[in-house]
């Protein structure tokens, strides 16, 4: 459980720490888009009310504290649930989902929406949407659940 607390903990301290730098140091919050390596990388402002690509984005208080409350609820479900997980990557996945879901959910209970920053395109295709930290550490934390797991689950089966 250290361990994953451990990654839990760096992951929220690695999301908001670039938020801050890229929304108050950068001060993207007034400029709205920073070029950086464009087309590949660009900074682009947007408040996300809802989940991913603004699924579920009302602008409402109920959402805002649904999002939170389900945020919150999965987090510790996770920390349940794997609390005597084995191996590391597991470990790793989880800490990476659980920190990531607190960084936004750090977001939503200060800003009222996830701040979302940064934007990649490539190849002609000119993407509309940005994400941040926190979502790619779930992103990658999710996909190792569900691998690691199933990978788990069938060692178990053959034993």
């Amino acid at each position: 459980m250290i361990r994953i607390l451990s990654i839990a903990t760096l992951i929220f301290a690695l999301d908001r720490g670039l938020k801050y730098w890229v929304l108050e140091g950068m001060d993207l919050l007034n400029i709205g888009r920073i070029e950086v390596w464009p087309p590949y990388l660009n900074l682009h402002m947007a408040w996300n009310e809802g989940i991913n690509f603004g699924l579920f984005s009302s602008g409402s208080d109920v959402t805002r504290w649904a999002l939170i409350g389900i945020g919150l609820a999965i987090s510790a479900g996770l920390l349940l649930w794997f609390r005597k997980a084995k191996g590391i990557w597991l470990q790793a996945s989880v800490g990476l989902v659980v920190g990531g879901a607190i960084g936004n959910i750090y977001d939503r209970l200060t800003y009222g929406a996830v701040a979302d920053f940064l934007n990649m395109s490539c190849c002609g295709f000119d993407n509309p949407y940005a994400f941040n930290v926190a979502d790619i550490s779930i992103f990658i934390g999710a996909v190792g659940l569900v691998f690691l797991d199933v990978k788990d689950t069938r060692k178990k089966r053959k034993a």
